[in-house]
């Protein structure tokens, strides 16, 4: 059920009320103490007057103003818990479960500069539950919204504007320090205390956020620089694949090319001395032939067939024996080239399995041929498989102490090495032996031709000449062993390099002539290149995952730089922003200081028909004066929270009294000073309302008619709702609202005339 008065409009007594600043519209109570149901007061003239008996409920209007504006002090509006605000019930209407206030004002004039509407509604409900709700043109928002909205239609949280009853000296009561306070808002300038405050939390995140991205910082340091370590080694991997690259093509080419050249021109030799052989043997054929026409001569024939197998057979022991010998002499040198590089290099180790795995399978291969191969090739076979066995146990070592092994290993080839030169020596004996023997044979089968001795020296020569081609043939095959050796080391390396810089390691032009150099210079370009592949395995595989996460670090380092420098920026601007705002919160305190004194002393002295007021800045008390040390202690503590800000104190100077201190005044006094100053406050930075509830209670009739017209002047600038008995304040009000209770206890609105208001307020 709506409730509403029509408000009367007085036109009478001698004033006459023009409506030239309505800024609040109306307000609406629901459920609030009382004001059980809905109730509307409109708000249309620049002085309302609102009247009514004691307890009827009128002062509830002012605290239902209050409770909109976000009071969140339960004895500023006389109750101790929130449910207590809200209609408690009656014997004839139930208790409510919710209180709202809405309170309208008109913004045609844009007093909420950040609100682009004609018409503001702040309206706050609570619950019994002890919930708030708030909310500005029906929209949900918190406290802080509305507090910062009303900031900035200097309507403050200090209620500077509210004046409640038995509040009215709360100003002279107040302390200093919380009557600058009450000052600041009413100077408006709770706005930049906001902006202050905004300014200093985002500050403070902002330290925070700096703080925050400096640990970031700290924390990847470490990593980006190891990972600079890291890349920078890659780098310089990159560096010895590179020249890795380059020796490995110029070893490559020549050795390739010296391999060819050599086997080349050692079979062109073979090939020559074979066939110098065969014209030798060919020859000797026909003296054998000649001896065997006789049975005799069978005989001496069968002799020189067998002293010729013999000679074939350790003939053809010692050339595989030769060619063995040249594998063995190849081997050796790469041993050695390798102990050298072992030396300087001392990391040099060929997988294990890989070494077992190749063993096997030449064991394998020797066992297949022992029943199937001549005695001469499984001998060879052997020697290989003791050396090559040799060589695996040298590099499947279990210990550390590579230098050994390889000195080792060159010990046991050159021991191998020398016991085939034996061997060799041996077998060359046989062949003198066997030559001798077929020489005699064949001198015997022609001996008894006395004609056949010039056959014989040349038969003899024949021999010698073949035992000299044999030797040469032999010595071919041992070198041609070695080049075999060197081929397989060759593409040994091949595979290497390409393994570990790609191929093009292999990128290379064939010579077709070898450089005028000697062979030590291609030995130390193999050295140079068994270092390089020492140092590049060392170096490790590919850097692309390490390169991607050095990139990502150091991308992450210049974003929290860039980071740190934005909120370095951020965090001077808001210093600045800061610094203004206390400048400015000093001039305009200064400015708003200047102002209210001269319109305090001007109200002061219309008040008490002379003397003079103002507001004085405290003094801060000194270590060692007459104060308790607690107190000073306590004052510091606070003004260092305040950020050292003095409090206001009151001086007045009463007409012919010698009055200085606010404890001297009487309450008369003491009601006029308030009124004087919370109206001089009101004049400097007009509120766009002020509520007066009762504050001209303790006025006598001389005193009435000045505060009347303070009111009038006041009406001027600002909105008044004024709750009153007085009836010359009644007749500087343009609308009256007449409130009543009735026998269910709640509060009603009636409109009533002028003559009737005073009869009621009485």
């Amino acid at each position: 059920m709506l409730i509403a008065a029509t408000p009367l409009l007085l036109e009478g007594s001698g004033f006459s009320y023009a409506i030239i600043l309505v800024m609040l519209k109306r307000l609406e109570i629901a459920g609030f103490k009382s004001f059980a149901k809905k109730t509307v007061l409109d708000f249309s003239s620049s002085v309302t007057s609102v009247v009514g008996p004691n307890g009827s409920g009128k002062s509830n209007v002012a605290e239902a103003f209050r409770f909109a504006l976000g009071e969140q002090s339960m004895k500023s509006m006389r109750g101790k818990r929130s449910e207590d605000l809200i209609w408690s019930g009656s014997n004839m209407a139930p208790r409510a479960n919710r209180a709202a206030v809405v309170i309208v004002f008109d913004n045609t004039r844009r007093i909420f500069p950040k609100l682009d509407f004609e018409e503001v509604s702040i309206e706050r409900a609570v619950f019994r539950d002890g919930a708030s709700e708030y909310a500005i043109n029906g929209s949900k928002v918190r406290l802080r919204d509305v507090q910062e909205l009303l900031a900035s239609a200097n309507i403050g949280e200090t209620g500077h504007h509210i004046i409640s009853q038995g509040e009215a000296d709360r100003i002279l009561t107040a302390a200093p320090r919380e009557r600058r306070a009450m000052l600041e808002d009413a100077l408006g300038l709770k706005v930049f205390e906001f902006r202050k405050q905004e300014a200093e939390r985002k500050l403070e995140k902002t330290e925070e956020n700096v703080a925050q991205v400096e640990a970031l910082r700290r924390e990847i340091a470490p990593h980006i620089r190891f990972l600079a370590k890291q890349v920078e080694r890659l780098e310089r991997a990159e560096e010895l694949a590179k020249e890795l690259r380059a020796v490995s093509q110029t070893y490559f080419a020549i050795e390739e090319a010296y391999i060819r050249i050599e086997k080349e021109k050692t079979e062109a030799l073979s090939r020559d001395v074979k066939e110098r052989l065969a014209v030798i043997e060919s020859e000797l054929a026909v003296f054998e032939e000649r001896v065997t026409t006789d049975s005799e001569g069978m005989k001496r024939s069968e002799a020189v067939r067998k002293a010729e197998r013999e000679l074939d057979r350790v003939t053809a022991e010692r050339s595989v024996l030769a060619r063995e010998l040249g594998r063995i002499e190849g081997a050796l040198a790469g041993a050695k080239q390798r102990s050298i590089a072992v030396a300087r290099d001392p990391y040099v180790k060929i997988p294990r399995d890989d070494l077992a795995t190749l063993q096997q399978e030449i064991d394998r291969q020797v066992m297949a041929l022992d029943d199937a191969a001549p005695g001469a090739v499984l001998a060879a076979l052997q020697s290989l498989r003791t050396v090559m066995k040799v060589f695996f146990e040298r590099f499947a070592l279990p210990n550390d102490d590579y230098l050994a092994e390889e000195e080792q290993l060159v010990h046991d080839l050159e021991h191998k090495r020398n016991e085939m030169l034996v061997s060799d020596g041996v077998l060359e004996e046989q062949v003198e032996q066997a030559r001798s023997a077929l020489a005699r044979a064949r001198e015997a089968t022609m001996a008894h031709e006395e004609t056949g001795r010039e056959q014989n020296r040349r038969l003899l020569d024949l021999a010698e000449s073949k035992a000299k081609e044999e030797s040469e043939n032999s010595r071919l095959m041992a070198k041609l062993g070695e080049l075999d050796y060197l081929a397989e080391e060759l593409e040994m390396g091949r595979r290497e390099a390409v393994a570990l810089v790609g191929v093009n390691a292999l990128s290379f032009e064939p010579l077709s002539v070898l450089p005028n150099e000697d062979r030590r210079a291609q030995e130390d370009r193999k050295r140079s290149m068994e270092r390089l592949k020492i140092r590049v395995e060392e170096a490790g595989g590919s850097g692309d995952d390490v390169r991607s996460e050095f990139k990502e670090a150091t991308d992450r380092e210049a974003f929290l730089a860039k980071e740190l420098e934005d909120l370095a920026t951020s965090s001077a601007s808001l210093r600045e922003l800061i610094s203004d705002l206390d400048s400015e919160l000093q001039k305009s305190f200064a400015e708003g200081l200047a102002a209210v004194n001269a319109s305090f002393g001007e109200f002061f002295g219309l008040m008490f028909g002379g003397g003079g007021a103002r507001l004085i800045l405290e003094e801060a008390s000194a270590p060692g004066s007459d104060e308790d040390d607690e107190d000073y202690e306590e004052e510091s503590v606070s003004r260092s929270k305040k950020n050292q800000k003095p409090g206001i104190e009151i001086a007045v100077n009463l007409p012919k009294k010698r009055v200085q201190a606010l404890m001297q005044l009487s309450g008369g006094e003491r009601a006029l000073t308030s009124i004087a100053l919370i109206f001089a406050m009101s004049q400097v930075n007009p509120p766009p309302f002020l509520i007066l509830d009762e504050t001209d209670a303790a006025l006598d009739e001389a005193n009435s008619r000045r505060y009347g017209d303070m009111i009038e002047s006041l009406s001027k600038r600002s909105q008044l709702i004024v709750i009153t008995h007085n009836r010359e304040t009644m007749s500087r009000a343009g609308i009256l609202y007449g409130v009543t209770m009735g026998a269910d206890g709640i509060s009603k609105l009636l409109s009533v005339k002028f003559e009737e208001a005073v009869t009621v307020a009485k």
